[in-house]
């Protein structure tokens, strides 16, 4: 019996470190998966979860260490200029992400992947976004503040928008700033509120047009080929006629020298 308590004795020693153990790197993994991001401000509410806060701390890269149970991120008023693909996928529960104020000018395929199925609200606004890449919003359905970008207008922009699943009044934000061609007249205008300009029509009458000027122009070509090269011919036919000519005369001279002397 002694031999057995004490081997029972030492094994619930080694079961009991090794809880102890586990129970402290679990805390550890959780501690540091939910601290807040470095340099930014968090706060945690019974009702709406964490939030972290960067604003205003002129970073110029999407920080990797917020915690993956934030519910709402601030990152507004910095210098981000790109946002990468998967920049968010470790977010799960995010409801609500702010960018604007930012010098955002582009937005990489995948960009938000990962958010469809939490995110609510995405602040874009007051960026340098000029080309709408539907592919940075894959899976997105929420409302997005697309307002004071640089939004150029052409066909590849009516083209993406069937493509995106955003709620239909965040498209009402693109205002154009540019367009192509310019004399459309959207300049100034968000692009659904007219309805009746197609980009792409006016590029394919533009192809058109040169598609027919292409041809019009190889016809007259070909034609005036075909007709140096026909009056090469009879050039050469009329220069080999006249060389022809002064042995047909020399022949009648000496035919008439002949006829003398006879």
């Amino acid at each position: 019996m002694p031999l057995l308590t004490d081997w029972l004795l030492r094994h619930s020693v080694v079961m009991c470190l090794l809880l102890h153990s586990l129970v402290l790197m679990t805390f550890c993994f959780h501690n540091a998966a939910t601290s807040c991001s470095k340099s930014c401000y968090c706060s945690e509410s019974e009702g709406d979860g964490k939030t972290v806060r960067c604003s205003n701390l002129q970073l110029t890269e999407i920080p990797q260490d917020i915690p993956n149970d934030t519910r709402r991120a601030y990152l507004d008023f910095n210098l981000f200029t790109t946002v990468p693909a998967n920049a968010f996928a470790g977010l799960p529960h995010l409801v609500e992400l702010d960018l604007s104020h930012n010098e955002l000018s582009q937005l990489e395929p995948g960009a938000f992947r990962g958010l469809g199925s939490s995110l609510k609200f995405l602040d874009l606004s007051s960026n340098k976004l000029v080309n709408f890449n539907p592919e940075a919003f894959e899976g997105l359905r929420c409302h997005t503040n697309l307002t004071n970008n640089l939004w150029h207008c052409d066909c590849n922009l009516q083209m993406a928008m069937p493509h995106v699943d955003l709620e239909p009044t965040s498209l009402a934000g693109i205002v154009c700033q540019t367009s192509d061609p310019k004399e459309i007249g959207v300049e100034g205008l968000a692009f659904l509120l007219t309805p009746d300009i197609d980009l792409c029509v006016v590029r394919t009458t533009d192809v058109a047009l040169l598609v027919v000027m292409f041809g019009w122009f190889t016809m007259v070509i070909s034609y005036l080929v075909y007709y140096v090269r026909v009056n090469q011919e009879d050039a050469r036919r009329h220069l080999e006629y006249l060389k022809s000519l002064p042995s047909r005369q020399s022949k009648l001279e000496e035919s008439s020298t002949i006829s003398t002397v006879v």
